[in-house]
């Protein structure tokens, strides 16, 4: 009975210290499984970036990481989806370009500012490919050629006021050329444009070099430029816009992580960290070589200047073809 009163009164002693007896400490976040939402369909090269950082971030995480396609209204019905999830930090997405392309054309009134900016991975910026046979050796010969003669070269690459078709719209206003002088074909995809440009089809692409890279191989095609500030580590050879002609445009689909708007801080800084340790990581890098993909670094700040800067450019060259509503 003494014994049993000693042991209270020394736990009573210690309770009334400060510090001495503390409450549980809460769980380290994240603590339960994340959704990553892809806007995309499964297979396609966003679908396979996903689950490549969602691989990875389970083993830093310590959760399940689970990968869902919302696929639907060309981009709108997944991006919505990780804008209108909860909060909590346990629900993030892959956005892409068409975030910044569907307001401006009507889709939705969605734009980048409903989320919050993780990092930027990827950027594979737009090239311009031509016939192996084709006369015009150097984007220089191009420009001149379309200079020369508004309206007869037809070019493609994606559907009307794609990416790509934005991409070379913006090339050609650089230049001090009318986008119109130049008419777009519409396509279904890079693949059915390549095919057609190489069956002397069209008179050449804008799109992107890992599309080209099977036709370029064969020997059917070539690329002369690319839209970006350095030239890739996979096609060393094409030379960028700057070189060709002196151009500073740049332009491609880029891939990047987000969260719904309000993310808390704590979440947003765990995965930021998480996501420039998977992007510095081997296993990511050698994927994206892999599949010939630019990985392309960029922190939550970084990421959220990029998008603003992108979606005004995109928004002045949707003016500019009299696409924009």
């Amino acid at each position: 009975m003494i014994r049993r009163s000693v042991v209270w009164l020394a736990m009573a002693v210690l309770a009334a210290l400060p510090g001495v007896i503390s409450k549980p400490a809460e769980a380290a976040f994240p603590d339960r499984p994340v959704t990553l939402i892809v806007p995309w369909a499964a297979g396609g090269g966003t679908d396979a970036i996903a689950r490549m950082i969602a691989s990875q971030m389970e083993k830093d995480l310590g959760v399940p990481v689970n990968v869902v396609n919302r696929t639907g209204g060309s981009g709108v019905v997944g991006h919505a989806a990780i804008a209108a999830a909860p909060p909590d930090g346990y629900t993030i997405g892959l956005i892409t370009l068409e975030i910044n392309m569907m307001h401006w054309v009507g889709l939705t009134k969605l734009t980048y500012e409903a989320f919050t900016p993780l990092a930027l991975m990827n950027a594979d910026p737009a090239a311009i490919h031509v016939r192996v046979d084709s006369p015009h050796k150097t984007l220089k010969d191009l420009i001149a050629a379309i200079k020369a003669s508004p309206g007869k070269l037809k070019a493609s690459g994606t559907g009307q006021g794609g990416s790509w078709h934005l991409a070379l719209a913006g090339m050609l206003k650089s230049q001090g050329i009318n986008p119109a002088s130049v008419p777009w074909v519409p396509a279904t995809g890079a693949a059915t444009a390549l095919t057609d440009l190489a069956a002397a089809g069209l008179d050449f692409v804008s799109c992107s070099l890992p599309e080209a890279d099977a036709l370029t191989r064969a020997g059917k095609i070539r690329s002369i430029a690319l839209m970006a500030e350095k030239r890739a580590r996979n096609y060393p050879d094409v030379p960028t816009l700057k070189e060709a002609v002196g151009s500073d445009w740049k332009k491609g689909v880029w891939r990047g992580m987000v969260g719904p708007k309000g993310l808390p801080k704590e979440a947003a800084a765990r995965y930021e960290a998480s996501l420039k340790a998977i992007y510095a990581g081997r296993p990511f890098q050698d994927f994206m070589a892999s599949r010939g993909f630019e990985p392309i670094w960029g922190d939550a700040g970084e990421f959220a200047a990029f998008m603003k800067t992108d979606n005004a450019e995109i928004g002045d060259i949707l003016k500019e073809m009299g696409l924009a509503k």
